[in-house]
């Protein structure tokens, strides 16, 4: 059995439907009661009580770890969750980590994610570590504002990363977590190109069929919204690197089409197959 945390995110829910579809037994958890694939079992649980996975961990193989926004904040112990799998008897643990663990290593959001991946290399289990760089389906955050005024409100236009659609990473974690040749491996997962938040706004357009205007945030305004939906330091780092990517930021990585022997999805796929969030 294989069990899959934040199951039914961006991440989790490709993730789970691709594991269920490859014939394995799955244990879907996630803060929240939703709907799972046919054949998974899902089970209400938070992470940031490591004890009420117990129940979910019993019998299981594998582990996928993705933490939600509350296990980045100061004082969390999310290292708690790897004594858990390993006294449970979990073999493998593919950790969801980020790229920023090595591009902007001295965050304190960065340090504390360096501190869990040292935590799983070191606890006697077969491990592999995905570090994303900036999501594709950031663009959500844009959804209602396309939908009611045809406009995408954000800051740093002209500015680009090459952002990763979350299905690939999606299939990179099952690939991790099914076959032991990537054992071992810390992948760092991106899109094919660079692309600015204007660029964004075209792909979305052309998806729609229609003229979507872009509208350029102030850092301040940006930083005001993101404070709303995660800690304040994990959004002022984010912004750190949507305003002045490093080299390393703005690098192509040969990871995802390593694992997956395919380039990484683009954004106007992403947004093509998400049109309707934003009909």
């Amino acid at each position: 059995m294989i069990v899959v945390t934040g199951a039914t995110g961006n991440i989790g829910r490709p993730l789970t439907r691709a594991l269920a579809e490859a014939g394995e037994q799955v244990t879907a958890v996630s803060r929240h009661p939703a709907p799972v694939p046919d054949g998974v079992r899902h089970l209400v649980a938070d992470l940031a009580d490591p004890a009420g996975l117990r129940p979910s961990l019993t019998g299981a193989k594998s582990l996928f770890l993705l933490l939600s926004g509350d296990l980045h904040a100061l004082g969390a112990n999310p290292a708690d969750i790897v004594g858990e799998a390993a006294d449970s008897g979990v073999r493998r643990i593919v950790l969801l980590s980020t790229l920023g663990v090595v591009t902007r290593p001295f965050g304190a959001t960065r340090i504390a994610m360096r501190a869990l991946e040292d935590t799983v290399r070191e606890s006697g289990l077969e491990w592999a570590v995905l570090r994303p760089g900036g999501f594709a389906s950031n663009a959500l955050w844009w959804a209602e504002s396309v939908r009611e005024r045809r406009v995408v409100a954000a800051p740093f236009g002209d500015v680009g990363v090459p952002v990763v659609d979350p299905a690939d990473i999606a299939a990179v974690a099952a690939a991790c977590l099914l076959d032991d040749r990537h054992t071992g491996g810390a992948y760092e997962l991106t899109g094919p190109e660079v692309i600015t938040p204007r660029g964004q706004t075209e792909a979305l357009a052309a998806a729609l069929g229609s003229p979507v205007a872009f509208h350029e945030l102030t850092r301040d305004e940006a930083m005001a919204a993101m404070a709303r939906s995660m800690p304040a330091e994990l959004a002022d780092d984010t912004l750190d690197i949507l305003g002045n990517p490093s080299p390393a930021e703005l690098r192509v990585s040969p990871d995802v089409e390593r694992v997956l022997g395919r380039a990484p999805r683009p954004f106007a796929d992403w947004a093509a197959r998400n049109v309707a969030a934003f009909r």
